[in-house]
């Protein structure tokens, strides 16, 4: 797949990427991109959960799913230092 040439650029792109950001911020990146994908995977249940309940009340339940995902993964969630609160997923 990869040969020694691809792999040095590779490794190039990530010392390049760690220098600009820095091993803080990109665990805070990893952080919020866990949240986010977090967040778009309940409401993607939630909606589906609405769906199979029948279509009486699936707008309703499907805004539901969405305003809870969108505050879910609000940016001042995280504690600093990149810990997450008391309750934690794993999927």
């Amino acid at each position: 797949m990869f040969g020694p040439r691809e792999l040095m650029v590779v490794v190039v792109v990530l010392l390049i990427v760690l220098l600009v950001f820095g091993p803080k911020r990109i665990k805070s990146l990893g952080s919020e991109l866990g949240n986010a994908i977090r967040g778009f995977r309940t409401a993607v249940r939630d909606r589906d959960k609405a769906a199979e309940a029948g279509a009486g009340g699936g707008a309703e339940a499907e805004a539901d799913a969405v305003t809870h995902a969108a505050t879910s993964a609000a940016p001042g969630d995280s504690a600093p230092g990149g810990q997450g609160d008391s309750e934690k997923r794993h999927v």
